[in-house]
């Protein structure tokens, strides 16, 4: 597990995204797992800045993304589909028969999982997974819970996460209580995994998943035993762990 620290998001947004950029140019046509939220924004901004200087090409890259709100439609303006294609589908030249999100409009939970989980399976495989820290140690939709989930599943959403996204919505009644979300094996099946932190507010999360116990009430404990996972976070993120690192 490596910490690479950043004095502040913009830093920490752009060493994710050059971490993501020298994946892309060591294999155009490699499969990035991406991750939505206020968190990975700044990533997508210098990802698509690299693209726009002709520095990075994402005309053979394949995309799969973490999750999706049950009960969106793609062309919702709150949909993790919009917002991919807002932040940085739209602004690249990735191919959009080539980027996937679990279909939140498929009603019956069990057909949209196993769909998704074919979709992952016949990518061939995570090359890098993007992912975020939730305050409750969280990854994708995986919250705490008494067993770690294997594949896409159906999650009903914790009352911090509602609230957390709340911001996002005209009012938190808005906001849906459910989502379809990959799980912690398929996360773990990513050959690298990049996860990006930052905050004050994170830094409890910070501690208590990369340096506490592994169990399924913190997901994002899971991470501890993967080979490859780099951990990008501004100072104040790192704050409880800075002299373990």
């Amino acid at each position: 597990m490596k910490f690479i620290k950043a004095k502040d998001y913009q830093e920490m947004s752009r060493k994710a995204a050059n971490i993501l950029g020298a994946q892309i140019v060591l294999k155009p046509d490699c499969v990035l797992g991406l991750a939505t939220g206020s968190t990975p924004i700044g990533t997508y901004e210098c990802l698509v800045e690299g693209y726009k200087k002709g520095d990075l090409d994402f005309s053979k890259v394949t995309s799969v993304n973490l999750d999706e709100y049950r009960g969106l439609q793609h062309d919702n303006d709150q949909s993790y589909y919009y917002f991919m294609n807002y932040h940085l589908f739209s602004k690249v030249n990735i191919d959009l028969a080539n980027t996937y999100v679990p279909d939140g409009s498929i009603e019956d939970a069990q057909e949209a999982c196993s769909k998704y989980d074919e979709i992952v399976r016949a990518t061939g495989g995570v090359d890098i997974q993007l992912l975020g820290l939730g305050h409750n140690g969280h990854i994708g939709f995986n919250e705490p819970a008494d067993a770690f989930a294997k594949g896409t599943h159906c999650v009903d959403l914790s009352e911090s996460t509602i609230e957390a996204n709340a911001r996002f919505f005209a009012s938190k009644e808005d906001v849906p209580t459910q989502a379809y979300t990959m799980g912690i094996q398929t996360i773990m099946s990513a050959k690298k995994i990049l996860l990006v932190v930052n905050g004050a507010s994170k830094a409890e999360a910070v501690e208590k998943s990369f340096f506490g116990e592994i169990r399924p009430e913190v997901p994002a404990s899971i991470l501890q035993l993967h080979p490859d996972v780099t951990i990008v976070g501004d100072e104040e993120a790192f704050a409880r762990i800075a002299d373990r690192i």
